[in-house]
């Protein structure tokens, strides 16, 4: 009984969690990683004991699993809406997919501590982007070549699946450098792509985990010290339970109240609740 009562605050703080990243989700078209990955990050190293290197590698993968309901739900209000670029993205598939293949490998067998600083380094130059120019028109009236975008599509993707994160924080910032990019298309966008990038990344994650398990001796389904308990490889599957159902609910919520905001509104929002989590993901890697 104990130990039920020690975890309320921590189902609290994931609920919770969930709501807002489902909001989020929909509102601003990330996937909710930017909320999940530091969350899940403090209750593993600050409730569960978890060393910093393990607990970033669990809540990155952790994050793209409970991302799939999330993106899903807003990903599916923003296409049933027309609000996405849809030649963009038909564009960009085949080179997404390869990208988080390639980062899902990678972070696999070479994550750890680093993962805190490459994240808030990258999360605190997309906040200052949208912040100070969350008015401006974009830098460039003219779209990159197909073989640049091809190298965008595969940095994104793998990047963000290395991460936790849905692809939005990045794929906003980048499209948002254009002009006559509709700043709601680009969020549609973002929030589909997430979709892309979390689904095959957790997909390939517990793939890789099982045929990890079977290497392992009995009983033993995750190489992670202090892990919480049902942990399989690295996921942690209490942790998707309690936030999924709150971020699915709440996600489309985000995608009509995005459609009655102005653009420069969404990118300021979007960029002040970035810093925030950048600054604690920095400290934590340092």
């Amino acid at each position: 009984m104990d130990s039920i009562v020690s975890l309320a605050p921590v189902v609290a703080i994931l609920c919770i969690s969930g709501i807002a990243a489902g909001f989020l989700a929909g509102l601003l078209g990330v996937g909710g990683g930017i909320i999940f990955v530091p969350v899940y990050y403090f209750i593993f190293t600050d409730w569960f004991a978890m060393s910093a290197q393990e607990a970033i590698v669990l809540a990155t993968c952790t994050s793209l699993a409970t991302m799939i309901p999330t993106t899903m739900s807003s990903s599916l209000s923003h296409i049933r809406h027309d609000n996405y670029l849809r030649e963009l993205l038909l564009r960009w598939l085949p080179w997404l997919c390869v990208g988080v293949g390639t980062g899902t490998v990678l972070s696999h067998f070479f994550g750890g501590a680093w993962l805190s600083t490459l994240f808030g380094c990258i999360l605190l130059f997309a906040a200052c982007n949208l912040i100070f120019f969350s008015k401006a028109r974009g830098i460039f009236t003219v779209f990159p070549a197909k073989g640049f975008q091809a190298v965008i599509a595969l940095g994104i993707s793998g990047l963000s699946v290395m991460l936790g994160i849905g692809g939005g924080t990045l794929t906003v910032p980048f499209l948002s450098l254009f002009r006559d990019m509709d700043t709601k298309k680009i969020v549609g966008t973002a929030s589909v792509i997430g979709l892309i990038v979390c689904l095959p990344g957790a997909v390939i994650t517990v793939i890789m985990d099982i045929i990890d398990v079977l290497r392992l001796p009995d009983n033993v389904y995750t190489t992670f010290n202090n892990a919480p308990a049902l942990t399989f490889g690295h996921i942690c599957f209490p942790a998707v339970l309690c936030v999924a159902p709150f971020a699915m609910l709440f996600a489309p919520l985000g995608v009509r109240i995005n459609r009655k905001l102005p653009p420069h509104i969404i990118k300021i929002i979007f960029g002040i609740m970035v810093v925030f989590t950048s600054i604690k993901m920095l400290i934590s890697g340092s």
